[in-house]
């Protein structure tokens, strides 16, 4: 299966029945990083995380909806 990496538009060969290739059929929203866009924004996320001013913001949920 080819496919396309979303930001450096490199096409590159994964195998057809991998586990990434059925992602990206059966769900439209997944999209393909090739491995060097990967590791960059991994990197970049850790340096961000090592600063302290990183959060994540989790959704809270209402006691409402709980119930």
């Amino acid at each position: 299966m080819q496919v396309k990496c979303v930001l450096c538009d490199k096409v590159e060969n994964i195998e057809d029945y991998s586990l990434k290739a059925k992602k990206l059929r059966n769900k439209k929203n997944h999209m393909y990083l090739c491995n060097n866009c990967h590791g960059r924004i991994e990197e970049k996320t850790l340096q961000r995380h090592a600063t302290g001013n990183f959060q994540l913001y989790v959704e809270k949920k209402n006691e409402d909806e709980l119930i």
